[in-house]
């Protein structure tokens, strides 16, 4: 019994794809809107750094005081805080949002 095998192309259509004529033109992708970078204001920066000082255990736990205090108690205990944040703790005294840490919104 001999089998008889064909090619691939015997059972099915072989269809080749027309080349385009002319080429696309690769562009160069455009930078994204300056608007995206520039959105980004003064006061969203200031609270990402008294964020990420929040985050940083070297100065102690955060939970139930104020910054100012929590920057207070480390340079009292000698841990050198950053002075850029007793300045911006200092500037902002009266914004409930700069002076309260990150989990002030979270019950003890």
């Amino acid at each position: 019994m001999t089998a008889k095998h064909g090619l691939i192309t015997d059972s099915f259509k072989v269809v080749k794809k027309a080349r385009r004529a002319m080429k696309r033109e690769k562009k160069p992708t455009p930078p994204p809107p300056q608007k995206e970078a520039e959105t980004e204001t003064v006061r969203e920066k200031d609270l990402q750094t008294l964020r990420q000082f929040d985050l940083d255990w070297r100065f102690g736990p955060c939970t139930g005081i104020s910054r100012l205090q929590r920057w207070e108690r480390a340079k009292l205990h000698g841990l050198s805080p950053p002075e850029e944040i007793r300045y911006l703790l200092l500037q902002t005294h009266t914004d409930n949002e700069y002076n309260q840490s990150l989990w002030s919104d979270y019950p003890l």
